[in-house]
């Protein structure tokens, strides 16, 4: 399953996804952690130093390689350098297996011990002074998309992305990339806002959202959220020591959550893994597409020098029954 964290900054997505790997790595699943947000605090709040998170390698350095290994032998695709964010796989390209090990984890992925279990930690990287000035930050995201482009995953397999900030996940297409979003919103004004911007960007893509509320002290915060989200909100987080002593480095054994906090963890799972029997493989390749004949036309094609739309093999459709060719 693919999960997507979204919410305002400082709403708390970051410590919430955070919290959500750590469940499901307590559970034996297999879990890929990716951290897209432009800050960069995943690695931090998964329990690595300082040093640590820094030695992360960053996706946006190694696009090259990615590029040339998804591009296998697809037949439409001219060259590696000739893929951009949204290039959609085809006959011949090279698929992602969570389970699998493969040139592109070897280079971007590291392992997380968390409690016993691990997980694999992915990272866009961050602005560096180079970029300051000249770049967006989408720049760093596109690696991320194209991974999760030609990513095929099955039940009881997790990929968790803490996504950037806001509503800048709309300008690309990977907000649809996603079985679920949950959007980590605080009982206020602001909190809330996010959610009604992302509902109607997200609304004629069927994206399921979720609303997860943070920082949630009594029943008038309660009734709030209800009041301005209606259905979509699915729980609540409130005040945790287990969270305050992780801030400070210092995490307690993940078994010491509050036992709140852990029902809230597993009624987010509960939530995540029943989207998979409601998965539209056919509509999930349609929108791959559409956005990358929108992307192609806008800038791709000036860009690369090459019509990129010819990349789009129109008898292939990703899903799980599809077999790795190249």
């Amino acid at each position: 399953m693919k999960i997507a964290f979204v919410g305002k900054g400082g709403s708390g997505k970051t410590t919430l996804s955070s919290l959500f790997i750590r469940h499901l790595a307590a559970t034996g699943a297999p879990v890929i952690a990716v951290d897209a947000d432009i800050n960069q605090h995943l690695g931090a709040a998964l329990g690595l130093d300082e040093a640590e998170a820094a030695a992360l390698p960053a996706m946006g350095d190694r696009l090259p390689l990615i590029k040339d290994y998804l591009r296998g032998s697809n037949p439409r695709i001219a060259s590696a350098e000739t893929m951009i964010k949204t290039t959609p796989p085809g006959e011949g390209s090279r698929l992602l297996r969570v389970r699998e090990n493969n040139p592109v984890y070897d280079a971007c992925a590291r392992p997380v011990e968390l409690d016993g279990g691990a997980v694999r930690l992915m990272v866009t990287g961050p602005f560096t002074d180079a970029d300051l000035g000249v770049a967006c930050y989408h720049s760093k995201t596109g690696a991320v998309e194209l991974c999760l482009n030609h990513l095929v995953d099955g039940p009881d397999e997790y990929v968790v992305v803490d996504m950037t900030a806001g509503s800048d996940s709309f300008a690309s297409g990977m907000f649809t990339r996603f079985d679920m979003t949950f959007l980590v919103a605080e009982p206020t004004r602001k909190g809330v806002s996010v959610y009604r911007q992302y509902k109607e960007y997200a609304r004629d893509f069927g994206v399921e959202l979720r609303v997860v509320g943070n920082k949630v002290q009594g029943p008038d915060d309660l009734d709030f959220l209800r009041a301005e989200v209606g259905e979509d909100l699915l729980v609540t987080v409130g005040h945790s020591d287990w969270v305050r002593a992780m801030e400070k480095g210092r995490p307690p054994r993940f078994d010491l959550l509050e036992d709140t906090n852990r029902q809230a963890l597993s009624t987010l799972q509960t939530a995540a893994d029943a989207t998979y029997g409601r998965r539209d493989w056919e509509r999930y390749t349609r929108q791959m597409v559409h956005f990358h004949v929108k992307n192609a036309q806008s800038w791709g094609n000036e860009r690369t020098g090459a019509d990129l739309a010819a990349q789009v093999d129109p008898g292939f459709m990703l899903g799980e029954s599809v077999t790795q060719l190249a």
